[in-house]
């Protein structure tokens, strides 16, 4: 069974950084693609960021620049560093996989507030 395990979010100020994780388990992670979405009160979720199993990003616009993502596959981890946050950043923010069956996986999701 696929597991995937967040970490790292909280508040923080305007400007500030916040660094997450996502710890994958029961798959063969370096297949997989991973991604991060994030959800606001009262939208969409919504993709921000993707590292393909080859390592290729691509960010949506509203955090290019911002943030990056990473993948680790010796430690099965998919990161994503966000700097000079913003108040509009404020989400629960969600760690995704697909494996190469096209089947898709969640974690539980961690709260990023932005507030000073």
């Amino acid at each position: 069974q696929v597991q995937l395990v967040e970490s790292g979010g909280g508040l923080v100020q305007p400007g500030g950084s916040l660094r997450l994780s996502c710890v994958v388990s029961g798959s063969r992670f370096r297949f997989d693609h991973m991604g991060w979405y994030r959800q606001a009160p009262g939208k969409e979720r919504e993709l921000i960021a993707t590292v393909t199993a080859l390592g290729s990003t691509n960010y949506d616009n509203s955090v290019k620049g911002r943030f990056t993502i990473s993948r680790d596959n010796a430690k099965n981890t998919v990161s994503l560093q966000m700097n000079s946050l913003k108040p509009e950043d404020t989400a629960v923010y969600y760690c995704n996989l697909v494996d190469r069956d096209n089947k898709w996986a969640w974690g539980q999701g961690t709260q990023v507030t932005v507030s000073s």
